[in-house]
């Protein structure tokens, strides 16, 4: 469990990068929502450690992120999103160096190495410079990092930022074997739906709403979304896009309408809330 306790973190008298937030992380998976400066990384660095709070703290697992910084850093494991392999060096190597800067033997690093790139299906690219690999394959290395080195908890900022469709796949089904408690964020809402358990979504330095994702698509009572270029009814307008919620027996009249149904998903957390995430 992760509990945060008003946090904030204030760069300059005016520039908060987060406003005094409080929440409980308990689920296994817990993604961070939100668009570029909502303040998921500042966050994300806060918890691992790398950050210090202007006021407030968190506790991980008990222990204070303030007070206990060596016990928690023994427990967590963090995935930053600008983390690049060293080209020269394979998989094996990296991951080598990785587990032993944590206090691995050398023995204990390469045979824990070895089981996770097989685990991941990079075993067979355990020796190729990293340089060759493709994009989804690097992130895959970072993520058998994260299972090699056995943490409780786990940070994955942004793990597929920038990665095309299939890669970003192949890292879905990388972070779905991780056993441990997992804190991501992440852009894509797909993605966030896929992994997680609950969602915080974060706007503007402040916690928006927070739950699992079940109990927060509940909230639109079986609804559909209908949209339309320049349409006339509608909740919400983006530029000359209309949308409306409508019940499930409307369906056919907003179709003679004009109107595209889709179902509802996380995006409509975020339109329901005025926040647009950027692409």
């Amino acid at each position: 469990m992760i509990e945060i306790q008003e946090v904030t973190k204030r760069y300059d008298r005016h520039t908060y990068a987060l406003k005094g937030i409080t929440a409980s992380l308990r689920e296994r998976v817990t993604t961070v929502i939100g668009r570029n400066g909502a303040g998921k990384t500042t966050l994300i660095r806060i918890l691992s450690t790398q950050l210090f709070p202007t006021k407030g703290t968190a506790t991980i697992e008990g222990l204070d992120i303030l007070k206990e910084t060596k016990k928690v850093r023994e427990i967590i494991s963090s995935i930053p999103q600008e983390s690049q392999l060293i080209g020269i060096l394979s998989p094996l190597e990296q991951m080598q160096l990785y587990l032993m800067a944590r206090g691995f033997t050398a023995s204990q690093a390469k045979e824990e190495s070895k089981h996770a790139l097989d685990e991941l299906e990079l075993y067979d690219y355990r020796n190729a410079p990293s340089d060759t690999l493709s994009g989804g394959m690097k992130r895959k290395v970072f993520v058998a990092m994260a299972l090699a080195a056995k943490a409780p908890v786990i940070f994955l900022d942004e793990p597929t930022t920038g990665l095309d469709p299939l890669s970003r796949i192949e890292v879905w089904s990388a972070i779905k074997r991780l056993s441990s408690k997992i804190i991501l964020t992440t852009h894509y809402m797909e993605e966030a739906q896929e992994l997680s358990n609950e969602v915080v979504v974060i706007d503007q330095g402040n916690i928006i709403t927070h739950g699992a994702i079940g109990n927060l698509l509940s909230s639109f009572g079986g609804k559909m979304r209908a949209e339309k270029m320049d349409g006339e009814e509608y909740d919400i307008k983006i530029a000359n896009v209309a949308i409306k919620y409508i019940e499930k027996e409307r369906v056919d009249e907003f179709i003679a309408k004009g109107y595209d149904i889709k179902r509802i998903n996380l995006d409509d957390i975020f339109l329901s809330k005025g926040v647009m995430l950027e692409s």
